[in-house]
């Protein structure tokens, strides 16, 4: 004995059209023979559903269930899945399920060309045109749509396995089954005569000669995306894009903290003690810094606004200048004498910061 098509959908006599769908495609879900391999049972459950449905998403045989129940369907010949159409009723359900068609079908026909490929192209730039932006050409070998085809690979004609549908049918028991024609590949289309200039590809490969333009302030590791640069896409497809992935070479003499930079200067311990003006270098050429008499190495002298441009816009980065104070390692017989001598003069309180280790040290061990 059938069950009640209503109890096999869980529905009331009452439900409309949506709590119908819903409900089937809960059940489908559930029971499809693809998401239960091993379990026939699961398959009958399917079975059972979907006839469920195919007779009450119809209003005329709904309304001949109703009256006669499943004596409507029992004369000679009479089937309760006349004029239902799996490919339409089960369509969205499994595009939802699978990423796809159950059929093997695409919404509206053949399937589309495919999109071309994302490309990477890895450029070294100098540091002052990371500084400064501009322009830089690139060379970059790639396939491209062919011309002479317009990327159809040659002459064409209509599937004659499929009709131009990209899909034949097949019938299994109550289903009418669709999968993609082997012979377009799903096109509809399939190719008469090929290419000369691209052997039936569509695609050319080729290098291409490319402007790339570089903002002021960029990194290493920035990327640019030039839109439609990439691969030619498939039998008439969208091309990809390209990517541009920036390496910034090193400075001689500048070191880089986001838009700031830090440049170390040495200063001779005559300039550090009695204090001089010393030229240092910028983005722009040599600039004029004053150094305090008494300066420290490792102190830091800024000069606002000679550092990088921010990506983007906003305030230039600031230079940050770094005292080195050094020693001398050659003295002539002079040299070493007036350093003796400023030695004895000096004694324990040459600077501040060496009195007070002095003094600290004799705290702790007196």
């Amino acid at each position: 004995m059938k069950r009640d098509y209503y109890e096999v959908l869980g529905v009331d006599r009452t439900a409309d059209a949506d709590t119908l769908k819903r409900a089937y495609r809960k059940l489908a879900h559930e029971h499809h023979p693809d998401k239960n391999p091993d379990d026939p049972a699961a398959e009958e459950r399917f079975k059972e559903a979907s006839e469920a449905y195919a007779v009450l998403s119809d209003a005329e045989k709904r309304a001949s269930y109703n009256r006669f129940g499943h004596g409507a369907f029992g004369g000679q010949g009479a089937d309760p899945f006349e004029g239902f159409d799996p490919l339409s009723s089960f369509g969205d359900l499994f595009n939802e399920f699978f990423g796809g068609d159950m059929f093997g079908r695409g919404r509206g026909g053949p399937r589309r060309g495919r999109r071309g490929a994302d490309l990477r192209y890895d450029l070294a730039i100098d540091f002052a045109m990371a500084a400064s932006g501009g322009n830089v050409s690139i060379r970059v070998p790639k396939h491209q749509t062919c011309e002479t085809c317009g990327g159809q690979g040659g002459e064409r004609e209509t599937c004659p396995r499929c009709g131009g549908h990209g899909q034949v049918a097949m019938q299994q028991g109550f289903f009418r089954i669709s999968r993609t024609c082997d012979r377009c590949g799903g096109q509809g289309q399939s190719l008469r005569r090929a290419c000369g200039d691209c052997r039936g590809q569509g695609r050319v490969e080729t290098v291409q000669n490319l402007s790339v333009r570089i903002p002021a302030g960029v990194d290493t590791g920035i990327r640019l995306r030039l839109s439609g640069e990439g691969e030619a896409g498939y039998d008439g497809g969208p091309p990809g894009d390209l990517f541009v992935v920036l390496i910034v070479k090193d400075h001689p003499l500048f070191r880089r903290d986001g838009p700031d930079l830090l440049c170390e200067v040495p200063l001779s311990i005559s300039q550090a003690s009695l204090g001089c003006d010393i030229e240092v270098p910028t983005l722009e050429g040599m600039e004029s810094l004053k150094v305090a008499p008494g300066s420290q190495s490792g102190q830091v002298l800024r000069l606002r606004g000679k550092g990088l441009p921010q990506l983007g816009g906003g305030a230039r980065g600031d230079l940050l200048v770094e005292l080195f104070v050094e020693v001398p390692t050659k003295l002539t017989d002079r040299q070493r004498e007036l350093l003796e001598e400023f030695a004895r003069e000096s004694g324990d309180h040459v600077s501040p910061r060496r009195s007070g280790f002095l003094n600290k040290l004799r705290d702790l061990f007196d």
